[in-house]
């Protein structure tokens, strides 16, 4: 659907992109992955079109949607919920003014006969049949599923936008874009306003999408449960398998240990080149193999490989100081904005040593009860510290609370204490503050480069009992796994405010799931957690099906009757077709495997090989299989196609 070909792109002498070109095709489900200004979100807007390459194209096929969901956007405060997002259906509420106006002059026609009046009726016939095939009529039906997957309730719909919090408006245009159902989903970070059950919900949403996405995110369970496809912005150039998230790492990891065999190889031999060139320059005698070896060295296709990064630097917490056995103790918390019940009677302790986790929708009270626990917010109830309890916050707004001031190495400075002093330049590298970066002032910063400096000097105050609201939003998955990792091996107290699912998931021991006023306590780890809820939605989902099974067997007949016989014997042609199709695929690739089996084990023994065609034999058999294998995906894909027309 969408190709680019050799994309260039510079600033100011420096290529961000060298002749990046790939494939869109349907169905594609790509994880754009990369370190932070590698480039993801700029090839996104490059996609788009709201960015230009320096050089190179982006050929997009006719009538190919894109949906494009920035990090950032300008929403409009306009309009209720329910009227905003129904600007997704613009061409199915024009349609609906067009029919009702052509109706009402048909019925003030009198005369039946004139060709006006024949051809209105051919034209509302023809707007009918257009709105039908956008389903029109099940428009309002799947616009309310939809804002009550993203977390809304019935309540909210006729609320205005204005009254929602700036990730509830974010939540409202990417329903409008879901529901305007591109071709091509370009979603950038767009989990990072959602709650657990709403990216649980977008997750499934994705899966089964019949469009293809590409799909930038730092959360790596969500980016293995949706993405096929894994590209890698690194160096300017890209890094594109047919693996999963989790699966590329691995692959990337084994390249990793080729690439740089390759690369040491080809480093001793420039250096024995120049060497020798060095050596015979100005002897006469050698002037035609020093004038071959400089032409020797310009024609060699240098290979790169990526910095050893400084963030895989461990990183801990100060010892916690000694604390009592219980932590947190509350009992009957109630807590309301005026006449809006946020907390209900809740209880909650918390003892030492204990990692929990607060989970739930936004707007449940997870924050609410983080503050009462502080003793930031009046409430009623008893709300008591244990002994000797020393608490770090980090806040969702921690980031304002940084002196403007100050430099980033001066922020982290004015707190290091001992041997921490020595190490602030590798701290702040590892957190992706590099260079002359750290000599910046906090007021120029970003407000995620603000959140990531507030992080660090959490991590370097001596406390017993952390707390964290939404950490993880502003940091890239290796930043996340150093926080992850330090955590982990904190000795004190955590609780964290998290929707993001792999960030808790070995880290908690402990799960508080927060819906309808009330805490409820869950033990064991995040999965554990979802795994029940899971089964307990399955429960009730079984019970509808069970009442629903007659109603799909009428359907199914209605159907099978709507159908001609034609109709019925094209599909069953094309079924038959297909299947023969898959078959036959599948026998070569079980042949083509074989080969390169064959050649696998050849090339791999000790045995000298003096044929060297071989090798070009085994490289044109691995693309002839790869090619092979997509042909089998689009006969499977076309086949489950057919099969789903087949309702008899």
């Amino acid at each position: 659907m969408i190709s680019l070909d050799k994309i260039n792109l510079s600033f100011g002498g420096f290529e961000l992109f060298k002749e990046i070109s790939f494939l869109i095709n349907p169905k594609d489900r790509i994880g754009l992955i990369g370190k932070n200004g590698a480039g993801k979100t700029t090839l996104l807007k490059i996609i788009s079109g709201l960015n230009n390459p320096t050089s190179g194209s982006v050929g997009i096929s006719k009538d190919v949607t894109i949906g494009y969901l920035p990090q950032q956007m300008k929403v409009s405060d306009t309009r209720t919920l329910k009227d905003e997002t129904t600007q997704a259906f613009k061409e199915i509420l024009q349609l609906q003014k067009d029919i009702a106006r052509l109706n009402s002059e048909i019925a003030e026609s009198e005369d039946y006969h004139s060709a006006d009046y024949l051809g209105k009726l051919d034209r509302v016939a023809e707007l009918h049949e257009r709105f039908q095939l956008l389903g029109g009529d099940n428009y309002e039906a799947e616009l309310e599923r939809t804002l009550l997957g993203l977390g809304f309730e019935r309540s909210d719909f006729g609320r205005l936008t204005s009254e929602f919090s700036g990730g509830w408006r974010m939540r409202v245009e990417l329903a409008k874009l879901l529901l305007q159902k591109p071709d091509v989903f370009l979603l950038d970070e767009p989990t990072n306003h959602l709650d657990i059950e709403s990216i649980q919900w977008l997750e499934d949403f994705l899966k089964d999408y019949k469009g293809a996405v590409i799909l930038v995110s730092h959360d790596k369970t969500f980016l293995n449960a949706v993405c096929n496809r894994t590209i890698e912005i690194s160096l300017g150039k890209i890094l594109d398998q047919k693996m999963n998230y989790s699966d590329f790492l691995n692959w990337k990891e084994e390249q990793k240990k080729i690439n740089l065999a390759a690369y040491q190889n080809q480093q001793k031999l420039i250096e024995d080149t120049e060497k020798f060139i060095e050596r015979f320059r100005y002897k006469a005698s050698k002037a035609v193999q020093v004038q071959s070896r400089i032409k020797q060295l310009d024609k060699i296709d240098r290979i790169e490989i990526e910095e050893e990064d400084n963030a895989a630097l461990k990183l801990s917490f100060p010892p916690a100081p000694r604390s009592g056995k219980v932590v947190v103790s509350a009992k009957h918390i109630t807590k309301a904005y005026g006449s809006h019940l946020v907390l209900d009677d809740i209880d909650l302790t918390i003892e030492q040593g204990e990692k929990i986790a607060f989970v739930g929708r936004n707007g449940e009270g997870k924050t609410t009860l983080a503050r009462i626990i502080m003793n930031e917010l009046e409430h009623k109830g008893d709300m008591q510290l244990g002994h000797n309890v020393k608490v770090g916050y980090f806040a969702q707004n921690q980031a304002q609370l940084l002196n403007e001031e100050l430099t980033i190495f001066d922020t982290i400075d004015e707190i290091a204490v001992g041997d921490i002093r020595t190490k602030i330049r590798d701290i702040l590298a590892a957190f992706l503050f590099r260079g002359e970066d750290i000599d910046k002032k906090v007021k120029v910063l970003s407000g995620g480069e603000k959140s990531r400096l507030a992080m660090i000097r959490l991590m370097l105050e001596p406390v017993n009992f952390l707390i964290l609201d939404e950490p993880t939003n502003h940091l890239d998955i290796r930043s996340k796994e150093i926080l992850k990792n330090a955590l982990a091996n904190f000795t004190g107290t955590v609780l964290v405010v998290s929707h993001d699912r792999d960030f808790l998931d070995g880290l908690v021991n402990c799960v508080y799931e927060f819906r309808n006023k009330k805490a409820k306590q869950h033990l064991g780890g995040i999965f554990e957690f979802l795994y029940r809820k899971k089964m307990e939605s399955l429960k009730e989902l079984e019970v509808k099906n069970n009442n629903s099974k007659a109603a799909n067997s009428v359907q199914k007949e209605k159907a099978k009757n709507e159908l001609s016989f034609e109709e019925q014997k094209e599909i069953s042609r094309n079924i038959s077709r297909f299947e023969k199709q898959v078959q036959e695929t599948e026998q070569k690739i079980s042949d083509l495997e074989g080969q390169v089996e064959d050649l696998d084990k050849l090339l791999s023994s000790s045995t000298q090989i003096d044929d060297h065609s071989l090798f070009d034999k085994y490289e044109e058999l691995k693309k002839k299989l790869e090619e092979m294998m997509h042909e089998w995906e689009n006969a499977n894909e076309e086949l489950e196609a057919w099969k789903n027309k087949k309702t008899w």
